[in-house]
C-alpha cells in the first residue's frame, strides 16, 4: 500500500516537473516572440523617424527617445566622430555630463572595445562604489554597456547604455542589444547621406537661388508637407545662342532677370532653384498640375516678351576684346525662349526620378520647342 502511494506521489511530482518545464519553455517562447514583436515596432519606429521631415539631428534624437522607451533603458547616448571631433549626437543624460560621455575612446577600457569592435560591460558591486569612467558624479549610472559603431568596417563612434543599479545588466539578452546597435548603425547610414546633401547646399551666384542640392534636404522637408505636389522645369533653350551671339554678360544678365522676375511672382510656399546651367525647378507644393497651367502660361507668356540688354556701365565693364567684337555699344538685345515640362510628385516617392524624367524630356526635346508640357 505504501510503495503504491509513493509511486503515485514520484509520478504526480514527475508530472509536475515536466508541467513546470512545459510552462516555461511556453513562457520563453512567448518572450521571444514578444521580444521580435518589439523589435518589429523598434524598425517601423526608425523607419518613420527617418521619414520624418526633420534634420539629421533631430532624426537621430528621435531614434535614441525611441529606444530609451521601448527598452526601458535608463540612459542612452549615441555619440558620432565627424571627421573632427566627437559629437554627443543625442542623450538623456544631464549635459554637465556629456564632456566625460565624448571622451569614453580615451579610456583604455574602451580602447579594446573599438579596437575589436565588441561591447564591453561594466559594473560596480555596491551602491558605494562608482564606475571608473564617472569622474564628477557618484549616483548616476552603477552598470552599462559600450558599444563601438561601424559602418562598413569604418568606426564612426559609440553607443552606451547606463542604470543606476549595479549589475542590471548581468542577464540582459546581448542578442537584442545587438540588433538594436545595428539598427542604430543603419539609421546612422542612412541619415548620413541627408547630412552630406545638407552640407553642400550652395547658393547660385549670380540668381541668388538655391542649387540642386537644396531640393533633397530643406526642399524636400517643405514639399513633402502635402501628398502631392506638382514639379516644374524649365529651360532657357537659347542662353548658348545669346552667349555666342551677343556676349556671356548678357546672357548672364538673362539668367538673373528671369530669375528674378519668377520669385518675385512665386509665393513664398513654393521651392524655385537654380536646377543646373539655364534649367530651373519650380515645386508647387501642394499643387495639382491643373492647377499651375494657367500661372505657367502668364510666366512664360511675360518672359518671353521681354527685351533685355546691357546697360551703358555694364558695356564698360565689359572686357576690352568684348566691346571691339561688338557692332555698337549697348544696341544687342535678347529675348529669352523658355521651354516647360510639369510632372506630378507623390510624397514618399523618388523625387529625383521625376526631376531626372523632366531633365531628360528636356534635354531631348527639340531645340526650337517652346512650350509647357505635362508628363
Amino acid at each position: 500500500m505504501i510503495i503504491a502511494v509513493v509511486v503515485i506521489l514520484v509520478l504526480i511530482v514527475i508530472g509536475l516537473i515536466f508541467y513546470n518545464v512545459t510552462i516555461h519553455k511556453k513562457i520563453q517562447k512567448f518572450r521571444n516572440l514578444n521580444q521580435k514583436i518589439t523589435n518589429l515596432y523598434v524598425v517601423q519606429d526608425f523607419m518613420n523617424a527617418i521619414g520624418e521631415t526633420s534634420s539629421v539631428e533631430d532624426k537621430i534624437k528621435k531614434i535614441n527617445d525611441i529606444l530609451i522607451e521601448r527598452y526601458e533603458i535608463k540612459y542612452s547616448t549615441i555619440v558620432v566622430f565627424d571627421g573632427a571631433e566627437y559629437q554627443v549626437k543625442a542623450s538623456n543624460v544631464d549635459r554637465k555630463h556629456w564632456d566625460a560621455l565624448r571622451e569614453l575612446y580615451k579610456l583604455d577600457m574602451f580602447k579594446d572595445s573599438i579596437e575589436s569592435a565588441t561591447p564591453k560591460y561594466v559594473t560596480v558591486n555596491n551602491e558605494n562604489e562608482r564606475l571608473p569612467y564617472q569622474q564628477m558624479e557618484f549616483g548616476r549610472a552603477k552598470s552599462a554597456i559600450f558599444f563601438p559603431l561601424y559602418i562598413d568596417n569604418v568606426y564612426i563612434g559609440y553607443w552606451i547604455i547606463e542604470s543606476g543599479t549595479p549589475h542590471d545588466f548581468d542577464n540582459v539578452d546581448t542578442t537584442v542589444l545587438e540588433v538594436i546597435k545595428e539598427n542604430i548603425v543603419s539609421v546612422l547610414k542612412t541619415v548620413v547621406h541627408q547630412k552630406t546633401l545638407e552640407s553642400i547646399v550652395r547658393k547660385d551666384l549670380f540668381t541668388g537661388l538655391y542649387s540642386e542640392e537644396y531640393l533633397y534636404g530643406e526642399g524636400k522637408k517643405i514639399i513633402d508637407q502635402y501628398t502631392i505636389s506638382t514639379i516644374c522645369m524649365f529651360k532657357i533653350t537659347n542662353i548658348q545662342q545669346i552667349n555666342k551671339e551677343y556676349s556671356r554678360e548678357l546672357g548672364n544678365k538673362v539668367i538673373t532677370q528671369i530669375s528674378n522676375f519668377v520669385k518675385e511672382n512665386l509665393s513664398e510656399e513654393y521651392v524655385f532653384v537654380r536646377y543646373m546651367g539655364p534649367k530651373f525647378v519650380i515645386a508647387f507644393s501642394g499643387v495639382e498640375a491643373n492647377s499651375v497651367a494657367d500661372f505657367l502660361n502668364d510666366i512664360k507668356e511675360k518672359i518671353e516678351s521681354m527685351k533685355i540688354k546691357l546697360t551703358e556701365e555694364e558695356m564698360k565693364a565689359l572686357d576690352l576684346e568684348v566691346r571691339k567684337n561688338k557692332k555698337g555699344n549697348n544696341e544687342d538685345i535678347a529675348t529669352p525662349r523658355l521651354n516647360f515640362v510639369i510632372s506630378s510628385y507623390y510624397k514618399g516617392t523618388g523625387l529625383e526620378e521625376v526631376l531626372k524624367k523632366l531633365e531628360e524630356y528636356l534635354d531631348n526635346a527639340d531645340p526650337n520647342e517652346s512650350d509647357i508640357t505635362n508628363i
